[in-house]
C-alpha cells in the first residue's frame, strides 16, 4: 500500500481511539458499562445493532460465495437476518429492553436463574462463551486475511494490530464507545463502499452496468438458492438469524437494552432490520461483478480484496481497508462486551461468594479485566483458524448450527405461549440439539442443509414437546413473562413502577440472581 494508505489507516485507528477515550468518561458503574445506562436513542441503537452483526467475513467468505455462486449469498446471509429483526421487533426488543427497565438486568443471561434454575444459566453462558471465542476468532482472522492481501502484512501481526486498537476502546468506553465508534464507522463504510461501486461501474461501462451486469454472469448466479444452498437451506437460515440477531447473539440484545423504553428499542430494530434488507446489496454490488473484472482467481475469498488493490489510487485503498475493518471492530467490540457482560454478571457470581458484594467500582473494574481477557483469547485462537477449517467453516458450520440451542431457551422463555417450558425442557432441548450437531457432523457426516437444520429443529422439538408433555409453569415464571411483556406504564412484577427506571437486582446466597 502506499503511503497516503497508511495514513488514512492510521487516522481511522486514532479516531476509534479517541472515541474509546471520551465514551470512558460516560461510563460511571457496570450498568453503564453493558447498557449505556438505558440512555442510548433509537437511532443509535438501529445503526450499532446493524454494524454489530457482521464483520470482515463479509468481504472473506461471502464474498468467495458471491464471486463462485452469485446473489444467493444475499438471500440466505442477510435478507434472513432483515425477516429475523423485522420479527423480533414486536416479539423480542421490548421484552428485552423491559428486562432491563423493570428488572434492572444488565446481562442478557441474568434473568434466566430466575425464569429457569442458575445451573440452566450457566449450562448457557459457559457453551455461548466457548462458541463465541471460536466466532469472535474467524472475525480475526478474517480481517487479517484481507490485511495481508492489501498490503502483506503476516497474519498474526495483523490479528494482533486490529486486536489491540478494539481492546483498548471496548474496555475503557463499554457499550458506548462500541455504538458510537460504530456510529463512526458507518459512516466510514458507506463512503468506501460508494467510492467501489463508482469505480466498478466505471469498469463495467457505466451506470447501465448496474442493469446489463446480470446478462453477462452465468445464469446460476441469479439464483436465491443453488443445489448447494437449497430452499430449505434458506428456511432455515431465517429460523437461525431470527433467534441470533435478537438475541441468541447476546451483544444484540444489549442495543435493545440500552434503548431509553420499548418505542425506542423497537424503532431502533426495525432501522437495523431495513438496513439488512438494502444495506448488503450496496457493500456486496463488486463482489457480484468481480467474476467478470477478475475472472479465473486461484482464492474466491480474495476477490474483494484483489479489486481493491488493482482498481483504486492510493489514499482510497486505505478508506476502503478502514471500512472493512470497521466491520470486525464493530462486531468484536461488541461481542466482548457482551461476554464480559454473562461472566461478570453470571458466572463468576456463581463461582465466587465474594463476587456477589462487588462494589460499584469493582464490579467496573472486574467487567474491564473481563474484557481484555476474553478478547486476548479470541486472538490466540485466531492464529490457529486455518488448521480450523478457515472462516466460512467456523462461521457457517460451527456458529449457525450451534446457534439454535443455545439461543431456544433463552428467547422463547420471554413469550407466554412458552411459560410452561421450565428447566427441565430447557436443558434437555440445549443437551439434545448438541447431540444432534455431533451426531450429523462427527459420524453422519451429512451435508450443509442438513447440519444447519437438525441442531436446532431438535432443540426446538424437544422445548416445545416437553413444554407440552411435561408441563413446569409455576407462579414466579407467570410472574416474570408478564413483566417483561405488560402494559409499558406497569412496573415490575405488575407493580407501579415507571418504564425506563432501573432496579438493581439482589444476589442470594446461592448463586442465583433475584430480580425484583
Amino acid at each position: 500500500m502506499h503511503g497516503l494508505d497508511w495514513t488514512v489507516m492510521c487516522a481511522y485507528f486514532g479516531l476509534m481511539v479517541l472515541i474509546g477515550w471520551w465514551s470512558h468518561q460516560r461510563v460511571g458503574d457496570v450498568k453503564d458499562f453493558f447498557t449505556a445506562g438505558g440512555r442510548m436513542p433509537w437511532w443509535l441503537t438501529g445503526i450499532s445493532h446493524h454494524m454489530s452483526g457482521y464483520s470482515a467475513v463479509l468481504f472473506v467468505a461471502y464474498a468467495a460465495v458471491a464471486y463462485t455462486s452469485g446473489i444467493t449469498v444475499y438471500f440466505w446471509g442477510f435478507a434472513s437476518i432483515g425477516i429475523g429483526v423485522g420479527i423480533g421487533t414486536w416479539l423480542f426488543a421490548p421484552r428485552w429492553n423491559r428486562l432491563r427497565s423493570r428488572l434492572g438486568v444488565a446481562s442478557p443471561l441474568e434473568y434466566l436463574a430466575k425464569r429457569y434454575s442458575v445451573t440452566t444459566q450457566q449450562a448457557l453462558a459457559w457453551s455461548g462463551s466457548l462458541l463465541k471465542i471460536f466466532d469472535i476468532a474467524a472475525k480475526w482472522f478474517a480481517v487479517a486475511t484481507l490485511l495481508h492481501v492489501f498490503a502483506g502484512v503476516d497474519y498474526n501481526l495483523g490479528i494482533l494490530i486490529t486486536g489491540v486498537v478494539t481492546l483498548f476502546y471496548c474496555t475503557v468506553g463499554g457499550l458506548w464507545a462500541d455504538a458510537l465508534t460504530e456510529l463512526g464507522q458507518f459512516v466510514i463504510q458507506a463512503v468506501a463502499a460508494l467510492v467501489m461501486i463508482v469505480v466498478v461501474l466505471g469498469k463495467l461501462g457505466g451506470i447501465e452496468g448496474l442493469w446489463t451486469l446480470w446478462g453477462e454472469l452465468p445464469a446460476s448466479h441469479h439464483n436465491p438458492t443453488t443445489p448447494k444452498y437449497t430452499t430449505v437451506f434458506l428456511l432455515v437460515y431465517v429460523l437461525v438469524k431470527t433467534l441470533e440477531y435478537n438475541g441468541g447473539m447476546w451483544n444484540l440484545a444489549q442495543r435493545y437494552m440500552a434503548a431509553p423504553d420499548t418505542h425506542a428499542a423497537r424503532r431502533g430494530a426495525a432501522l437495523s432490520s431495513l438496513l439488512y434488507l438494502l444495506w448488503p446489496l450496496v457493500l456486496m454490488f463488486p463482489m457480484f461483478a468481480a467474476p467478470l473484472l477478475i475472472p479465473g482467481i486461484d482464492k474466491p475469498e480474495n476477490a474483494y480484496a484483489i479489486m481493491t488493490t488493482e482498481f483504486l489510487p492510493p489514499g482510497l485503498i486505505g478508506l476502503v481497508l478502514a471500512g472493512i475493518f470497521s466491520h470486525t471492530m464493530a462486531m468484536v467490540s461488541s461481542d466482548a462486551n457482551a461476554i464480559s457482560a454473562v461472566i461478570t454478571r453470571d458466572m463468576i457470581p456463581v463461582m465466587s461468594r465474594r463476587a456477589r458484594t462487588w462494589t460499584d467500582r469493582q464490579g467496573l473494574t472486574a467487567a474491564r479485566l473481563t474484557t481484555v481477557v476474553f478478547v486476548l483469547l479470541t486472538m490466540g485462537v485466531a492464529t490457529q483458524a486455518e488448521n480450523l477449517g478457515g472462516v466460512l467453516q467456523i462461521v457457517v458450520n460451527w456458529v449457525a448450527a450451534l446457534m439454535g440451542p443455545i439461543s431456544i431457551p433463552l428467547l422463547l422463555g420471554m413469550l407466554p405461549a412458552f411459560r410452561r417450558c421450565g428447566a427441565r425442557a430447557a436443558l434437555t432441548s440445549w443437551a439434545g440439539g448438541l447431540l444432534a450437531y455431533a451426531l450429523v457432523y462427527y459420524v453422519l457426516d451429512t451435508g450443509q442443509t442438513a447440519l444447519i437444520a437438525t441442531p436446532v429443529l431438535v432443540s426446538l422439538t424437544l422445548y416445545t414437546g416437553l413444554g407440552l408433555l411435561a408441563p413446569e409453569r409455576s407462579a414466579t415464571t407467570d410472574a416474570l413473562v408478564e413483566a417483561i411483556g405488560g402494559e409499558d406504564e406497569r412496573g415490575p412484577y405488575g407493580t407501579s413502577s415507571p418504564a425506563g427506571t432501573d432496579e438493581e437486582p439482589r444476589g442470594k446466597d446461592d448463586g442465583s440472581t433475584a430480580l425484583v
